[in-house]
């Protein structure tokens, strides 16, 4: 106990706090966004972020010849650098017409060069500071790295994540059984919806998938009006209030809905049955199936930066940069989107040729932003649809919204007719929005596209048919189900009381 009180009194007597200090932006950026993005995304950052803080201690070094002094102008170096672009941001959002971001830079400076002089003066040497500052770094370290290390995820890729999930043990693999190919196309409305908000005519695409033999569910409604929360209820093919004790009015936790979604009864049932399930990445790690049997992820793109770091450049005084037009975080971005869109349908072909039974979950962002497609599939930039407040007028979003979707319509067409040729037993292919477009009245937010491929047993299907009942049915007439056909409810909630559910009616037919 001796020999490790002197060992810890030594090691704390010693300036390492810079570089604590150094990690924990990064930590905490990762922690706060935590099943959002992947934490390797975040290695390169650290690793910047620990070299970053040596060379500030060596530059301070060979201007001090001190070590603690150059540990604490370097601590300070490192503060101001990482707390430059949440102040630009807060002040150009509490202030948009003053210009008073421009203040930012120079009193920046002013602070470091203050500081400097400061430190410069022979009297003091902070050395007798190191151990309060060292602990305070340790602290923040492992205050950020809790949320990390205490995101927790099923301990095993064929595994549940709710606690009621509605898997049935009985089920029968035919002897050709179909692939099952679920896209879900994020935002995606319904017909009558985008005619009467954006004045668009998409009958010729839906008239194209009925040529093909889908069945359009002209009246149907998402059952939930998030992403997260429709997917884990159409993937486990439940209602969230009686699939997991969790989902209560007071809760905000998540944790536990995205288990259910990657690890939902659709996915348990399949695997069980023989199926390998494949997938791709959508930049939303919280949605993503990662541990998929075959998860087909896009080349490195040219521009060498993924999503975390242009968050995290935003953030600290590479803002500037950014600002100076030296490097383009958004541009960026919309190339890793646009990226992620072409890895999905580039792949379609090969994956229509694998030995099966495949269940292929394809979760696809367009049609919701941001909006990097024209109409003709050309790259866009995102922040020409943007005020200076981040935010979209409606005007641009109609827009971006109208083309990314006609482009999406072309290209959904040549998967399908790539996915019927390449499949020796005919698939089953379901194609869904999870939820309407942004900027509309409560229950217009619920008016998805809903599409079916269900060849010989498209006898159950009807207008009004939602999500939650889509995999029921699929059970029941391919594999010997015995689900029942639950009741066709829509649900609206708050963020952030995500299960906090007000009933939305389906007024179909009645406009």
């Amino acid at each position: 106990m001796g020999f490790m009180k002197q060992f810890l009194s030594r090691l704390f007597d010693l300036p390492w706090y810079p570089i604590a200090i150094g990690t924990y932006p990064v930590l905490a950026l990762l922690s706060a966004n935590a099943g959002q993005v992947r934490l390797v995304e975040g290695l390169r950052s650290l690793l910047f972020a620990l070299i970053f803080g040596a060379c500030l201690i060596f530059l301070a070094w060979a201007l001090y010849r001190e070590i603690h002094k150059a540990s604490f102008l370097a601590a300070i170096g490192i503060v101001l650098f990482f707390s430059y672009g949440h102040a630009y941001i807060a002040v150009l959002e509490e202030f948009p017409e003053a210009g008073y971001e421009a203040w930012i830079a120079p009193a920046w400076l002013a602070l470091f060069g203050i500081t400097w002089y400061w430190t410069s003066r022979p009297a003091l040497t902070f050395r007798s500071a190191a151990p309060s500052l060292n602990t305070v770094g340790l602290a923040l370290v492992v205050m950020a790295s809790w949320g990390l290390l205490s995101s927790g995820i099923p301990s095993s890729v064929h595994a549940l994540g709710a606690d009621h999930a509605p898997v049935q043990t009985d089920l029968i693999l035919p002897e050709n059984p179909p692939d099952i190919y679920y896209f879900v196309l994020d935002s995606y409305g319904r017909a009558d919806l985008l005619d009467l908000v954006y004045g668009h005519d998409n009958s010729g695409f839906l008239e194209s998938l009925a040529a093909r033999g889908f069945f359009v569910a002209e009246c149907s409604q998402s059952n939930y009006t998030r992403t997260e929360l429709s997917m884990a209820s159409s993937l486990n093919m439940m209602y969230l209030q009686d699939l997991d004790d969790e989902f209560e009015p007071q809760s905000i936790a998540r944790r536990t809905l995205w288990r259910s979604l990657k690890h939902g009864a659709v996915r348990y049932n399949l695997e069980s049955l023989g199926y390998q399930t494949v997938s791709f990445p959508t930049g939303y790690p919280w949605g993503e199936l990662e541990d998929a049997d075959l998860f087909l992820i896009p080349p490195p793109i040219s521009s060498g930066l993924n999503e975390f770091e242009a968050l995290l450049m935003r953030t600290t005084a590479l803002y500037q940069v950014q600002d100076w037009g030296i490097v383009d975080p958004e541009a960026i971005l919309a190339q890793r989107s646009r990226d992620l869109f072409h890895n999905v349908f580039d792949h379609i072909p090969q994956v229509a040729g694998l030995p099966g039974p495949q269940f292929v979950y394809i979760h696809i962002i367009p049609p919701h932003p941001p909006f990097v497609f024209d109409a003709q599939g050309n790259p866009t930039y995102p922040p020409d649809f943007w005020n200076e407040q981040r935010k979209y007028p409606y005007d641009l979003y109609a827009k971006g919204y109208v083309d990314q979707t006609i482009y999406l319509n072309s290209m959904m067409l040549e998967a399908v007719d790539a996915i019927l040729e390449g499949s020796e037993t005919p698939p089953v292919i379901l194609i869904q929005g999870d939820h309407g477009p942004w900027m509309q009245p409560k229950d217009r937010h619920m008016w998805i596209l809903n599409a079916y491929y269900l060849p010989g047993h498209a006898d159950g299907l009807y207008s009004t048919i939602s999500p939650v009942n889509s995999f029921r049915l699929v059970f029941n007439a391919y594999f010997g189900g015995e689900y029942d056909m639950l009741e066709d409810v829509s649900y609206y909630s708050p963020v952030p009381k995500l299960y906090e559910f007000t009933e939305i009616p389906n007024q179909c037919g009645n406009k």
